[in-house]
């Protein structure tokens, strides 16, 4: 069974996280992509979006960051924007709060040097944060959390449910989650071409965060 939206009781949890943008005229959605970025996946995000005029937000692993500067200068020369996904894609259940803070960190100084800006976007890795956690993250940061999460990355989730529901549980002001790695790459590469075209001709645009 997926998960695809958090109960409301989490999100209340987390007052300081942004789960949704507010609905506007024309609907707008804002499509995440996390955990690149790569050179086997991002690319194909990239000239996807491309495609209908779309921008969108890659929260970004560090490590990937560093082992692939290319791909991450191509997503901003695009108009796109980076976003922290930590260092090492870390649970902030499982890791004490000093050492997750410097892990974000780590990450931001790669970040900083591609697309600085005042107050950056981060996501936690699984959307496992604690609200303390959050509060300190939110002193230096912008936590973005989703409103509809495509559980791309299942390779037992068939392609086409992956679609059906993305597209049935997307909303205006919607923040999507997709996934720009090898794990998600055969749902990802069928899904995000027919879901742009579905809500494109809908009179939808796609920003970024």
């Amino acid at each position: 069974m997926h998960l695809h939206r958090m109960p409301g009781l989490v999100q209340r949890l987390f007052p300081d996280c942004l789960w949704q943008m507010p609905a506007t005229a024309p609907p707008t959605l804002y499509l995440t992509f996390d955990d690149g970025p790569i050179p086997e996946e991002t690319p194909f995000v990239v000239e996807e979006l491309a495609k209908y005029g779309a921008k969108g937000t890659f929260f970004c692993v560090g490590d990937n960051l560093r082992r692939h500067p290319e791909v991450a200068r191509l997503v901003v020369e695009q108009g796109h924007r980076l976003a922290n996904h930590t260092y090492h894609h870390i649970s902030g259940w499982s890791h004490p709060q000093a050492h997750y803070l410097r892990d974000v960190a780590q990450c931001q100084e790669l970040l900083t040097e591609l697309q600085p800006e005042a107050r950056p976007l981060l996501r936690p890795p699984y959307g496992r944060i604690t609200p303390g956690l959050a509060r300190e993250l939110n002193l230096t940061h912008k936590v973005v959390m989703w409103d509809m999460l495509t559980c791309d990355y299942d390779r037992d989730f068939a392609p086409e449910a992956c679609l059906a529901t993305a597209i049935r549980l997307s909303r205006p002001g919607s923040i999507v989650v997709f996934h720009d790695s090898l794990k998600a790459s055969p749902n990802l590469r069928y899904v995000l071409p027919r879901y742009l075209a579905h809500f494109a001709e809908r009179g939808y645009r796609f920003e970024r965060l």
